[in-house]
């Protein structure tokens, strides 16, 4: 698979590159009984911690909603489209979904996760092929940024839906305001994608 593009590669290295304040407020511990979600179907959305805030290079060739899985009232899932268009010419695009809302840690956020040891999702593609350049946790390391970050990717998407899993195991929990992120390129993806998540959420 081809790598991001240049811009996308630095905007990564900008990101890692930037001072977490050494004062910045703890971030809360989550009072919680098993699972801790990023995102969850729109019947019980009360219990998302993120906002899918965080849009990233060719923001205008993304469109963002929620698609019905079935009859069943409020049974949803993330539908993302991409036109692949470069609308801002960077080749690559991308969503963070963050806490608070658009926080690039220029402010205390997120939230303690010390406590689980996997992020899971569910995610397929309309046609099956597409290419996502990287699925990722944390990585926002502003004054107020992340504490640790997590990487699963690239890979290619199946028609059929798949869950995934990131390993946190000794990862630095401590303060997380990139809840979850994906980016993607043109290069790999010419023609554009239609791509579902659903049932984002940090696991013991």
């Amino acid at each position: 698979m081809k790598r991001l593009p240049l811009a996308a590669l630095s905007l990564s290295l900008l990101i890692s590159a930037l001072p977490v304040r050494a004062g910045a407020p703890a971030a809360p511990t989550p009072n919680v009984k098993g699972f801790f979600y990023v995102y969850a179907p729109k019947s019980r959305q009360e219990i998302n911690h993120y906002i899918p805030s965080g849009w990233m290079g060719d923001v205008g060739d993304l469109r963002y909603e929620e698609a019905k899985i079935s009859a069943k009232p409020g049974d949803t899932c993330v539908k993302i489209s991409y036109s692949a268009k470069m609308s801002k010419g960077a080749g690559w695009t991308g969503i963070y979904w963050q806490n608070p809302n658009n926080n690039w840690g220029s402010r205390a956020g997120g939230f303690n996760l010390s406590k689980f040891k996997k992020l899971t999702f569910q995610a397929r593609g309309a046609k099956g092929g597409e290419k996502i350049g990287e699925f990722k946790m944390g990585g926002i390391t502003d004054e107020f940024g992340d504490s640790d970050s997590a990487v699963l990717g690239p890979l290619e998407l199946t028609k059929e839906w798949k869950t995934y899993t990131m390993d946190l195991a000794g990862k630095d929990l401590s303060r997380i305001i990139g809840g979850f992120c994906f980016s993607a390129s043109r290069d790999d993806n010419p023609d554009g994608f239609v791509i579902f998540l659903n049932d984002i959420r940090f696991e013991p």
